[in-house]
Parts: structure tokens; C-alpha cells; sequence
């Protein structure tokens, strides 16, 4: 059995790069647990919302995390596609909202959180944020009593099996966090983000084929929507040396992800150059550095993009 790590970056043509996990920000979100009225909204025809809620929330679109609100409870969400959408909000200490956002409501999003003295919620709330910052083995385990200390006060509580799982696979414990997983699909079958974790954990235990099989079934459950799955199906055919697909599916996280994860164009980035096609390896790592100037792959993007720049020219070159 081998160890992966999740966003290992094999050498191309003169960059090493950093191995990298799965962003937190895509990494963490888990479904709502219940789902209430929406109360009133404006509607408008900007492309972008503002979340009017509690100050540091949690507010996500679509599963797909895209901030924390500001000390006035306000967070902007730009280039917001046409059609519906789903707005989750979470603060500590208040219940968790799930609202549909229709086709024609933009601009101003009011959210009224309530306040919860749920013991397995705040327990949940409280093991979030500590696997969040969770940095050694130590504070990773102190955010899995809080995970344990949840479920033991409702052991019905898939999203809280999911984080644990999550837990547990950035403790290298695979057999357990695929137990979690279990327990999680048990009362929740059809849960796309518990299908793209177990990918990426039987990727880090070297099972492709049941990892292409589980990360396949996320997106099936997901209607498509699943970004991390499609992340993690590019990273095993990536692995496989299946660069095309490695790089369709690439896209089509990017697609999805709204330019909230720059490390991806970095991925298929480096995917091209390993199809030689170097042309595309420079328009993926200049978006990345548009996204990130100042990221941790930017100073190693900037010394090699001279060097595509030129290999590209030569292959425009009849």
C-alpha cells in the first residue's frame, strides 16, 4: 500500500513543484442538514450577490465554499452564473441555512441565522474549525474528539462522519476514514462530497480503478457539479500517464470553481507541458499568476514561463 500525497507534482520539462492538498476551501464543505423558507430577497440583474448575514460566517454556492463574512456580516460573491443556485450559510453558534437562490435573484441576500443550543451542532461547528487549523497530530486529534464527541450525541449526523473522515485521511488512517465514509453514505446514500473523499482517499491507498469508480459516482450524484471530484479524477489520470483526460477533467473543475482555486490552472498547467503543448502550459500558469501573484507556486511559475514562452513559439513556427 502506498502513500500519496494528494497534489504530488511530478517534474516537468525544468520545474519541480510542491506537493499540495486539496484547498480547504473545496475540501471542507459538507451538505446542510436541513433546509428552510427563504425569507426576502432583492432581485436584480448584477452577475454578483452580497450575503447579508452574522459576521464571520461561513457562506457557500453550490457546496462550493467562497468566503467568510466581514465584521458587518457582508460578503460579495462575483460572477455568479445565470440560472439557480444553492446558498448555505454557517457562524458559530447559530443553526445552519440552506436557501435556493432563483434564476432572477441577484444583489442583496439577507440570511437571519437563529441562534442553537444543539449540543451535537455546536460540538460539529467547533471540530470544523478546529481541523481547519489543525496544523500536527495533536490538534488533529483534539478536532476528532470534538467530531466523536458530536456524533456520540447524535450518531445520525453524516456530515459530521464526513468531516472526521476528512480528518482522519490527513492522518494517514485510510481504514478508518473509509469507515466514516460508510457510516456517513448509511443515512445519506446519495452524498456527492462523501463519494469524491473516498476517491481521494483509495487514490492515497494507490486504488485507481476504485478511485475513478467513486470520484464517477460523486459527479453522477452531484448532476455534474462536483469540482473536487473532477480534481481528483484528473490527479489519478494523471497518474496513469492519461494526459488528455488528466486535462479535460482539469477544465472542468476549473469550469466549475469560479477562479476560487488558482492552484488548478497551476495543475493542468503542468499537464500541458507534459503533452508538450506549451502554448496552453503558458495561458494555464499566467492565469495562476493573475489569480496569485504573490502564491507559493509563483516565483518558480515566473522562472520557467521565458523558457515556454520561447518552445511555444517554436512549435507556431512552420
Amino acid at each position: 500500500m502506498r502513500n500519496r500525497n494528494a497534489f504530488r507534482i511530478k517534474p516537468t520539462l525544468s520545474l519541480l513543484f510542491a506537493f499540495f492538498a486539496l484547498i480547504s476551501s473545496m475540501a471542507s464543505d459538507t451538505f446542510a442538514q436541513r433546509r428552510t423558507r427563504p425569507i426576502a430577497r432583492s432581485q436584480t440583474s448584477a452577475k454578483s450577490i452580497t450575503v447579508q448575514t452574522e459576521p464571520s460566517a461561513i457562506v457557500w454556492l453550490d457546496e462550493l465554499r467562497r468566503g467568510l463574512t466581514g465584521e458587518s456580516g457582508k460578503l460579495v460573491i462575483k460572477n455568479v452564473s445565470a440560472g439557480r443556485h444553492t446558498l448555505r450559510v454557517r457562524a458559530s453558534g447559530f443553526s445552519e441555512r440552506t436557501l435556493p437562490v432563483l434564476a432572477t435573484e441577484r444583489g442583496l441576500i439577507s440570511v437571519k441565522l437563529a441562534r442553537t443550543t444543539d449540543e451535537a451542532e455546536l460540538n460539529f461547528q467547533k471540530a470544523e474549525e478546529a481541523r481547519e487549523r489543525a496544523r500536527d497530530d495533536e490538534t488533529r486529534n483534539q478536532a476528532a474528539e470534538l467530531y466523536r464527541r458530536a456524533l456520540q450525541l447524535r450518531s445520525d449526523f453524516p456530515a459530521a462522519h464526513l468531516g472526521l473522515a476528512r480528518l482522519l485521511m490527513d492522518m494517514s488512517d485510510y481504514k478508518s476514514a473509509l469507515a466514516e465514509i460508510e457510516e456517513a453514505r448509511a443515512t445519506r446514500p446519495i452524498y456527492p462530497e462523501a463519494s469524491a473523499v473516498e476517491g481521494r482517499i483509495l487514490r492515497e491507498m494507490a486504488f485507481e480503478d476504485r478511485a475513478i469508480e467513486s470520484f464517477q459516482r460523486a459527479i453522477r450524484e452531484a448532476h455534474g457539479f462536483q469540482p473536487e471530484a473532477h480534481t481528483g479524477l484528473a490527479r489519478v489520470y494523471e497518474d496513469k500517464g492519461q494526459l488528455d483526460q488528466a486535462a479535460a477533467e482539469y477544465r472542468a473543475a476549473i469550469a466549475q470553481l469560479s477562479d476560487t482555486e488558482p492552484v488548478i490552472y497551476q495543475l493542468l498547467g503542468a499537464v500541458y507541458e507534459k503533452l508538450q503543448k506549451y502554448r496552453e502550459a503558458v495561458s494555464a500558469y499566467e492565469k495562476y499568476l493573475e489569480l496569485a501573484p504573490d502564491g507559493p507556486l509563483a516565483p518558480a511559475i515566473r522562472s520557467i514561463l521565458d523558457q515556454l514562452k520561447q518552445q511555444a513559439a517554436e512549435q507556431a513556427t512552420p
